[in-house]
């Protein structure tokens, strides 16, 4: 009797868990045990890649952009051995639709994945960044803090080889849900933790297992606490029941690349500086200055928050993002001693940004305003020495094709983005119309009707609100070229330039929506 044949993923699978074990099993201790490398040479096809992501990162608080504070000094390092993209948007204002334009290389029209904890449409469970490397041979390998991109791996995971779970890199997980089902986590989180015990200030339907699992959690971190209080004076960083130090997620990256067999994809994504802003001691007060941002109208969907506590709150995403940059550092330091960065493609970007303006404070609002979709963009190539600049807009819907093309492998057609800048001759400005989403409030599959949309072209930029019975029908247009704050609204000034970009976004609307007509 013939033997099973065992497929290569599923012994690349088995052998990653194998070698990262030690790794795992510290889960509880935060102490990631140093792992042997396992190379593949014989198999290498092209460089490897290596995706780090910092959640919830503004590209205008960033000093590598022009940002009074000195906010990314170790970023900016890493900028003189990378191409730094000036001008690159996010597919969305928060995680689902941002993650999910990044990892599909399609706007949220396409994918669908534009609500809270939403999916993306079935088809897009087989295109995306981690099937299209699949085919190419690589091994995959993602980690996120963040549930909501956890519930996308999640759908993503046939072509994903080790998928860890969001607590192997923290110091403590509240949830239930993921340990005692494990096969089906995604599904038993939103189950238990969502509808039973309900975290989000809703109403839980067992009362009794909310106040005990409330006491719980308040024992386990207590607990924890007692350790890292001097450390950490304003708490651990924390979302979703998870609990951790940016440390000991870093540590486990360096790890995990170290042992992957290559050529490997590693997509890493890290959940500061999302709130709540909690630093390392040494990085609170740190930007207790006297600098003011610039004062920004308050016209649509305002929260309420004055100047004043925008401005606070403002100086704590900038210490945390101070913190989270210093353990980007180290994450660098470590690449360059093990000789990574001679064999692997780095990018560092994030899903979406942050506003403290115009009233607003966070990244749930239907604005589209540039500190809440632009965001940053650093590749570096395996052995680059020089820093490029790229000036042009860009979008997240880029990346896919990009990193296919410079790992030798064809770009699939159900992309929408181009490569990038840099990478490839291509002729004319490489100007092309670069979109936005946020449809929270719509349904999946029906047409974009109650949704918010930006559209990026050269220098101007239209934000059309469609469908809200606080805004009706409105438009706002930037000259971003010479007003970068979005401050000087153009549209009933320059009506050429808007009845122009109004009739394209106009025309990609009917296109997007004509799959979901009635």
């Amino acid at each position: 009797m013939n033997s099973p044949r065992i497929h290569r993923r599923t012994f690349i699978k088995g052998l990653s868990l194998a070698t990262l074990a030690p790794l795992l099993s510290t889960e509880r201790t935060g102490k990631a045990s140093p792992l042997p490398a396992t190379p593949d040479q014989e198999n290498q096809i092209g460089p490897n890649v290596l995706f780090v992501v910092f959640d919830t990162l503004s590209a205008p608080h960033m000093s590598l952009y022009g940002y009074p504070r000195q906010t990314t000094p170790n970023l900016a390092r890493f900028a003189e051995r990378a191409t730094v993209y000036h001008q690159h948007y996010a597919g969305g204002s928060f995680t689902v639709p941002g993650t999910a334009s990044l990892l599909t290389g399609t706007y949220p029209w396409s994918h669908r994945a534009f609500n809270q904890g939403g999916t993306v449409a079935k088809p897009y469970e087989m295109q995306n960044l981690f099937s299209a490397f699949a085919a190419g041979g690589y091994t995959n390998i993602a980690y996120t803090h963040n549930l909501l991109a956890n519930s996308l791996l999640h759908q993503f995971g046939a072509a994903i080889d080790l998928h860890l779970n969001p607590s192997a890199f923290c110091l403590g997980n509240g949830s239930f849900a993921d340990t005692l089902f494990p096969g089906d986590a995604d599904i038993a989180t939103r189950s238990f933790d969502d509808l039973v015990l309900r975290r989000g200030g809703e109403m839980p339907s067992s009362l009794v297992l909310s106040l005990l699992d409330r006491v719980r959690m308040g024992l386990s971190k207590s607990r924890v606490m007692a350790q890292y209080h001097d450390s950490f004076p304003k708490g651990l960083p924390e979302l979703f029941k998870l609990y951790f130090v940016l440390e000991q997620a870093i540590d486990g990256m360096i790890a995990t690349v170290n042992a992957a067999v290559q050529p490997f994809l590693t997509y890493f994504h890290l959940l500061p500086p999302h709130e709540p802003y909690r630093p390392r001691k040494e990085f609170m007060g740190r930007f207790d200055d006297d600098w003011q941002p610039v004062a920004k109208p308050s016209r649509f969907f305002p929260e309420g928050h004055t100047d004043k506590e925008l401005n606070q709150l403002r100086r704590h995403y900038d210490e945390f993002l101070a913190y989270a940059d210093a353990e980007f550092g180290r994450l660098l330091d470590a690449l360059t001693q093990s000789g990574r960065l001679d064999d692997t493609i780095v990018v560092f970007t994030s899903d979406h940004g942050q506003l403290f303006e115009r009233g607003i404070h966070g990244h749930v609002t239907p604005t589209l305003y540039d500190p809440v979709v632009h965001i940053p963009l650093l590749i570096a190539l395996p052995g680059q020495q020089a820093r490029a600049d790229v000036t042009v807009p860009t979008s997240c819907v880029d990346l896919l094709p990009t990193l296919l093309h410079l790992t030798g492998q064809p770009i699939p057609a159900w992309c929408e983005g181009t490569i990038l800048p840099n990478f490839v001759e291509q002729p004319g400005s490489h100007e092309h119309s670069i979109y936005a989403v946020d449809a929270k409030r719509n349904p999946k599959l029906a047409p974009l009707q109650r949704a918010t949309f930006s559209l990026r072209k050269g220098e101007y930029k239209l934000i059309h609100y469609r469908g809200y019975r606080e805004s009706k029908s409105s438009y706002e247009l930037y000259k971003l070229t010479t007003d970068q704050e979005e401050v000087d609204d153009l549209y009933e000034v320059e009506k050429a330039v808007a009845a122009d970009l109004r009739h394209e976004l106009d025309v990609q609307l009917g296109w997007a929506n004509q799959r979901y007509a009635a």
